[in-house]
């Protein structure tokens, strides 16, 4: 079985906040997507950033943008992000009664769709939804904070997700966000996913660029096993 070539996406959560747009332009060449977490303090425990941030900044660089929303009532905010000129807008599973609704409002808009699964929740239910779905974003932390430890018991979330994914012959990207770094990442592709979220493994290196150059070969070279 084959996946597609994987994705680096640098996650601004661990950047200079006082200088993201020059952050943002440390990866550009080298990034596929940047990865922008919005929190707000009451689906997950954090306060990040919001929509005003999200349109100046998309202003100030040409990668495309991976919207993760950590937000309750996705389906009051997430649209804007879309409108706003976001590349892919993903939403918790978690906080909205009617993914499938979402997504298509996602897609109306010129967006890619994406559904994320947090930590502690299964995912069997939510496999039939994905043909409604461009991104499956696969939790492999607790959601809410940057620097956390990688648990590699949440690959088989991956595993499942790509199997089924395959039987169904779904054009999906399988992403995973949560302490992914140089030690992690051939984990993470071998159980099947092709995007990789890294924050600190990024924007804590002295060159951010070539980084996410360095994750990127990792992950290509790397047998899948799923």
């Amino acid at each position: 079985m084959t996946a597609p070539s994987p994705i680096v996406a640098p996650s601004i959560l661990a950047a200079d906040f006082a200088h993201l747009a020059a952050e943002a332009r440390a990866v550009e060449g080298a990034a596929d997507w940047l990865h922008v977490d919005v929190m707000d303090n009451h689906f997950v425990p954090n306060l990040t950033i919001g929509l005003p941030v999200v349109q100046s900044l998309l202003a100030a660089t040409s990668l495309p943008f991976d919207v993760h929303l950590m937000i309750e009532d996705p389906r009051r905010w997430a649209p804007a992000y879309a409108d706003a000129g976001a590349y892919n807008v993903t939403f918790h599973a978690e906080a909205c009664d009617d993914p499938v609704a979402l997504a298509k409002e996602l897609r109306s808009a010129g967006a890619k769709a994406g559904l994320a699964i947090d930590r502690d929740t299964p995912i069997d239910r939510y496999l039939e939804l994905l043909p409604s779905f461009d991104t499956l974003l696969i939790m492999t932390i607790k959601a809410g904070f940057g620097g956390q430890r990688f648990i590699p018991e949440l690959l088989d979330k991956v595993r499942a997700a790509r199997r089924h994914a395959a039987s169904g012959h779904l054009e999906l990207r399988i992403e995973v966000d949560g302490g992914i770094a140089a030690d992690t990442i051939e984990q993470a592709a071998a159980a099947g996913a092709d995007a990789f979220v890294a924050g600190t493994a990024v924007y804590g290196a002295e060159d951010p660029a070539e980084a996410v150059r360095s994750l990127r070969r990792l992950a290509e070279q790397t047998p899948r096993q799923w």
